[in-house]
């Protein structure tokens, strides 16, 4: 099974700012695959515990090294709920690959564990006859502080449903549990590992971003 690993947090970043220099990134220094993966943007602010910057990613298999790429941009740049990352932000960034493995079909809405899973769900909202699905990732509960109830009600909201959630439409929920792989890695970490191994620092238009 493939892992998660530094080099692909790596590309990441090379690829956002490559971007920002209008450049490709450099060739990744990790094997190809095919894989079902997020990427996950995060910012430290005013020195507190990093906050969701985006986040975005397939359930189906893709190519790594096509799919980090893409997917490094569009959860930087194009995910809906938050502005753009500018290049100033770089500094204050985490970034969290994550390659999603051990896909299960759940007997009912509440069977995978907390810390452990990622959920899939998909239902028919009542309101409007339409098949509504939304995934969280296996470290979001627990980030959260989330019960497996709490969870599941926030995904059904994050799948678009405003009416009244019950219990009877709890257990009417097809649930697909999964496991991750994830690396994470600061800004920082990045910066450190571009000036050892590349003998430079990572710069936008030609000026040093410093940590």
């Amino acid at each position: 099974m493939v892992s998660a690993n530094q080099e692909m947090v790596v590309y990441c970043y090379d690829t956002l700012i490559a971007h920002y220099n209008t450049q490709q990134p450099p060739p990744p220094a990790f094997d190809d695959g095919h894989h079902p993966l997020f990427v996950t943007w995060k910012k430290v602010v005013n020195g507190g515990e990093p906050r969701l910057r985006g986040c975005i990613g397939t359930l189906e298999a893709r190519a790594l090294i096509n799919g980090f790429k893409d997917y490094a941009l569009t959860s930087a740049l194009r995910d809906r709920r938050f502005p753009p990352i500018q290049p100033k932000e770089l500094p204050y960034l985490e970034c969290t690959v994550s390659i999603l493995t051990d896909y299960e079909i759940a007997q009912h809405a509440f069977d995978w564990e907390v810390g452990k899973h990622g959920m899939i769900i998909e239902f028919t909202d009542p309101d409007y006859n339409v098949r509504r699905s939304a995934t969280y990732l296996p470290e979001v509960a627990e980030h959260e502080g989330w019960t497996r109830t709490e969870a599941i009600d926030s995904l059904m909201r994050k799948a678009g449903f405003n009416g009244t959630i019950t219990e009877s439409l709890r257990k009417q929920i097809r649930l697909t549990r999964y496991q991750s792989s994830v690396y994470t890695m600061n800004y920082s970490e990045y910066s450190s590992y571009v000036e050892v191994t590349r003998e430079e620092a990572p710069t936008v238009n030609g000026v040093k971003i410093k940590r």
